[in-house]
């Protein structure tokens, strides 16, 4: 797919990370776009799924965590919905390997987060593939939106909160 850019290099490489995204999808049933917080500016790291959509099913987002946990968390959920479980909202997940417990929520503002899984299926940011965030519990078992809840809002924003 050939990108309308003047800087030729930016165009191969916009090329090259087209092809792997499709690869990726293609042996693995997904790619997983990481894209790293900055905790001195108080922004938070993103994770998505990018190859779901393409089975009718929204991509998978996680916010705040560390890039192995994130491809962990979102590889496992992926596995299922491609095992064909639909996830709805509101549904709570838990794990084998993984302490905490994850809610199913809507993403209202796709368009401004999920830009690979976009440009993947060649929608602009208004038309946006859906995306459901999958939110975790601290250690304590409590949620974003219980008392006590003991991660920074910054980190594990609610949806619709941030952009990318």
């Amino acid at each position: 797919m050939a990108h309308q850019d003047s800087d030729p290099q930016m165009t191969a490489w916009l090329d090259q990370h087209a092809q792997l995204v499709a690869d990726q999808i293609r042996v693995h049933g997904v790619h997983i776009s990481y894209v790293f917080g900055d905790p001195q500016l108080e922004q938070t790291s993103i994770a998505y799924t990018v190859g779901l959509f393409g089975i009718g099913h929204p991509e998978l987002l996680a916010v705040g965590l560390d890039p192995d946990t994130a491809m962990s968390l979102l590889n496992d959920v992926a596995k299922r919905v491609r095992g064909g479980r639909q996830l709805v909202v509101g549904e709570l997940l838990t794990f084998d390997a993984w302490g905490h417990r994850v809610v199913v929520e809507e993403s209202p503002n796709p368009g401004e987060i999920v830009f690979t899984a976009n440009s993947h299926y060649q929608r602009p940011p208004q038309a946006s593939v859906a995306v459901l965030q999958l939110t975790y519990d601290d250690l304590g078992g409590r949620f974003p939106w219980d008392e006590a809840y003991a991660v920074d809002p910054w980190i594990q924003p609610r949806p619709g909160t941030f952009t990318a």
